[in-house]
C-alpha cells in the first residue's frame, strides 16, 4: 500500500485547508511581487563584472545573412543548425561578454544543473563530449556551450557586450535593419531571436533598499572580489562578514550551504520554502550513461522527454526525481499527454500529489535538527506550484550554529532595510552584505516583451498587433506580417522542465526554414489562415489549469498569486508529440510558409 492510498477524505479535506491558509499569509495586499527591474538608478546591478572594460570598436554598417539575437543555449543552438546547413554569414549579437546565456551570468558558489548533464547539455554526439558528473558544475556549462560556438564557428562574426535595439523589416530590400547600443545599423536577410525567458534580474522592492550602507550584488553578477572564492567555494573574503541571502528558490538551494560553509554568519530570509528533493550528485561514467555508440545522447534526451511529457517509454534511462514524478507535471505544463478518464486523473493527481509533499516535508524533519526551524522549512503547497528544487546540502545548512533562518511570510519579505541592516517583525538584523537571489523577471525580454522593437511590413510593430489580438504565431516560431523572422523558445510551442531539448529542436526548425528559402528564393512568412488554424489547434486541446495555479502559494508560476489564465499558449498534446509534428511538417509541408521574394529584392 502507497503513502498515498492511506490518505482519507477528512486527510485531504485538512490539506487544502493547510494550504489555503499558507497561501493567504503570503499573498501581498496589494497583488504584487514586490520586484524591482535593474535599471534606471538600480541599473548597476546589471552591470557585467566578468567581461572587463568593454573594447571600444567600429560600428557596423555591413551585411549578413542570419542575426541570430542571444549569446545562449538558443542562439549557438540556431548558428550551429544553421551552419549544418551550409548557411555563410552568422552574425550573434549578445549582450554578455562572451556565449552562454544564464551559464555566462549565473557563476555563484555552488552552480550546477538541475536536469541531467547527459541530457541537458545539447550537442554532445557532435561534439564527442561525455559530461562528468549527472548534474555538471555551471562552469563545465559554460564551458561546453563555448565548445559549441568554436566548433561550428560562431566566434568571428559575433557582436558581445552589444544589445540588439531594434529590428524592421525593410520591404524594399526585404532585408531587416539591425540596429544596437554600440551604433550598429546592419542588414540581415533573416533573424533568428534566441533572448530566453529568464534573462532580466530583479530586484527585491524592500522599503529603504537605498538607504542601506553595506556591499550588496545579485546573485548572477556574483562579486568575487569581495567574497574571494570561486564557484566551488572557499569564499574566504567572507570569513568575518554577517551575510544576508534573500530568495530561496533555486538559486538559494545552491548558494546557501556555500555561504554556510565560509561566512561568519548567514541569515537567509525566506517568504517562502522551496520543495527540496534528494539530489544524489554523482560522478559519471560514459559507461553509466552508454555513451558507447553514435546517437547515445540524442536516445537519452529524447527518452527523458517522453518521460517527462507523459509518454509511455519500456526503460527511464534517466531515472532521477523529474522522471520519478513525472506524472505531477501534468500541472507545470501547458503542453502534456493526458490520458484516460479526466475524474480519475484529477483524483489521482490530488493524492499522488500530497503524498509526494508528505514526503518532502518528512525529510526535512529528519535532516533538520531544530524543530521551529525544520517548521519553517515545510512547504504546504502543491509540488507543482513552485519549481522542484534538489539538493543533499541545503537542509543540512541550518543545522550550524552560524546559520538562521529568518521567516518573513507574515510580513510579506523583509519590512525595510536600514543603513545598518534588514528589518523583519521589528526586529533588527545587522549585515555587512546582503546578497540578492531573487532571480530574473518571467517574459520580460526580447521580442514578445516590448523590450526589443520589432517593425514589420508596413510599419506594423509586432507588439501591438499582439496586445490587440494576442499573439498569433504558426509552431509559435514564426508570424504573418514578419517575414523571415523566427523566434525560439515562444508562446504556442511546446514547453518542457529541460528547455535546451525544446531549444535545440526550434534551432534545427529554423534552419531547415532558412535553408528551404535560399534554395527556392523565397522568404518564410506563414499565411493568416495558417495562423488561425494553429491557434483553434492550441485552443482546443488547452488544459484547465488557471484552477490550480490561483490556488498555488505566490511565484513566478503564477504572476505572484494573481493567476496563470487558460488559452491558446502551447501545443497540447506533449513536447515529444510537438517535435514529430514538426519533422512530419517540414517533410510535407514546408512549402506552405515559402513565397517568392521581390525581384527589386538585393
Amino acid at each position: 500500500m502507497t503513502h498515498s492510498q492511506t490518505l482519507s477524505p477528512e486527510d485531504l479535506g485538512a490539506l487544502r485547508e493547510r494550504y489555503r491558509i499558507e497561501r493567504e499569509r503570503r499573498v501581498r495586499p496589494d497583488g504584487s511581487g514586490q520586484y524591482l527591474s535593474a535599471d534606471a538608478e538600480f541599473g548597476y546591478y546589471a552591470e557585467d563584472p566578468y567581461a572587463g572594460e568593454r573594447a571600444e570598436r567600429e560600428s557596423l554598417r555591413d551585411r549578413v545573412d542570419v542575426t541570430v539575437v542571444g549569446g545562449g543555449f538558443g542562439g549557438i543552438l540556431a548558428g550551429a543548425r544553421l551552419r549544418q546547413r551550409g548557411v555563410g554569414r552568422i552574425r550573434v549579437v549578445e549582450k554578455g561578454g562572451g556565449f552562454g546565456g544564464t551559464w555566462y551570468w549565473n557563476r555563484y558558489p555552488g552552480i550546477h544543473c538541475d536536469i541531467e548533464s547527459h541530457v541537458y547539455l545539447p550537442m554532445l554526439d557532435e561534439t564527442g563530449y561525455v559530461p562528468e558528473w549527472k548534474y555538471a558544475p555551471g562552469e563545465e556549462i559554460r564551458r561546453h556551450a563555448v565548445r559549441i560556438a568554436e566548433k561550428f564557428d560562431l566566434c568571428a562574426d559575433a557582436l558581445f557586450s552589444t544589445s540588439v535595439t531594434s529590428l524592421t523589416w525593410d520591404g524594399t530590400d526585404e532585408t531587416w535593419i539591425v540596429t544596437t547600443d554600440r551604433g550598429d545599423t546592419f542588414r540581415s536577410r533573416y533573424v533568428v531571436t534566441a533572448t530566453g525567458t529568464l534573462s532580466e534580474l530583479k530586484l527585491p522592492g524592500i522599503p529603504g533598499i537605498g538607504t542601506y550602507r553595506g556591499h550588496t550584488f545579485h546573485t548572477s553578477r556574483w562579486d568575487y572580489a569581495y567574497t574571494g572564492g570561486t564557484p566551488d567555494g572557499g569564499l574566504t573574503g567572507l570569513a568575518d562578514k554577517r551575510v544576508g541571502v534573500v530568495g530561496t528558490g533555486a538559486t538559494g538551494i545552491q548558494v546557501v550551504p556555500k555561504l554556510a560553509e565560509d561566512a561568519a554568519y548567514l541569515y537567509v530570509f525566506q517568504r517562502t520554502p522551496s520543495t527540496v528533493d534528494v539530489r544524489g550528485n554523482r560522478r559519471t561514467t560514459a559507461a553509466d550513461v552508454g555513451a558507447d555508440h553514435d546517437g547515445w545522447a540524442r536516445e537519452r534526451r529524447e527518452n527523458f522527454l517522453r518521460v517527462t511529457s507523459g509518454e509511455t517509454v519500456e526503460e527511464d534511462l534517466v531515472a532521477d526525481g523529474w522522471t520519478a514524478s513525472a506524472g505531477l507535471l501534468e500541472k507545470l505544463l501547458s503542453s502534456f499527454r493526458r490520458q484516460g478518464d479526466r475524474a480519475a486523473f484529477e483524483a489521482a493527481y490530488e493524492l499522488n500529489d500530497a503524498a509526494k509533499m508528505n514526503g518532502i516535508r518528512a525529510r526535512v524533519e529528519e535532516v533538520v535538527a531544530d524543530p521551529g526551524t525544520a517548521e519553517k522549512l515545510k512547504p504546504w503547497y502543491r509540488y507543482m506550484c513552485k519549481r522542484p528544487t534538489f539538493s543533499d546540502l541545503y537542509l543540512q545548512a541550518f543545522n550550524r550554529d552560524n546559520v538562521t533562518l529568518v521567516d518573513t511570510a507574515d510580513t510579506h519579505g523583509i519590512e525595510r532595510m536600514t543603513e545598518r541592516g534588514a528589518v523583519v517583525g521589528g526586529t533588527e538584523y545587522e549585515l555587512d552584505c546582503l546578497i540578492l537571489a531573487t532571480g530574473f523577471s518571467v517574459g520580460v525580454s526580447g521580442v514578445s516583451s516590448g523590450r526589443l522593437p520589432v517593425t514589420g511590413r508596413d510599419g506594423v510593430r509586432l507588439q501591438e498587433a499582439w496586445r490587440a489580438h494576442g499573439p498569433r504565431t504558426l509552431h509559435g516560431l514564426t508570424s504573418n506580417g514578419f517575414p523571415n523572422l523566427i523566434q525560439l523558445g515562444g508562446t504556442q510551442s511546446a514547453p518542457s522542465v529541460n528547455f535546451t531539448h525544446v531549444l535545440d529542436e526550434h534551432a534545427v526548425h529554423a534552419a531547415a526554414l532558412i535553408a528551404a528559402a535560399e534554395e527556392r528564393g523565397a522568404i518564410v512568412e506563414p499565411s493568416r489562415e495558417a495562423e488561425d488554424d494553429w491557434i483553434a489547434l492550441c485552443a482546443e486541446g488547452a488544459p484547465d489549469h488557471a484552477w490550480f495555479h490561483a490556488e498555488c502559494t505566490p511565484g513566478y508560476y503564477n504572476a505572484e498569486g494573481r493567476g496563470r489564465p487558460n488559452g491558446p499558449t502551447a501545443y497540447p498534446h506533449g513536447a515529444a508529440a510537438f517535435h514529430d509534428l514538426l519533422r512530419r511538417w517540414r517533410e510535407e509541408s514546408v512549402g506552405e510558409v515559402l513565397r517568392p521574394r521581390s525581384t527589386t529584392a538585393n
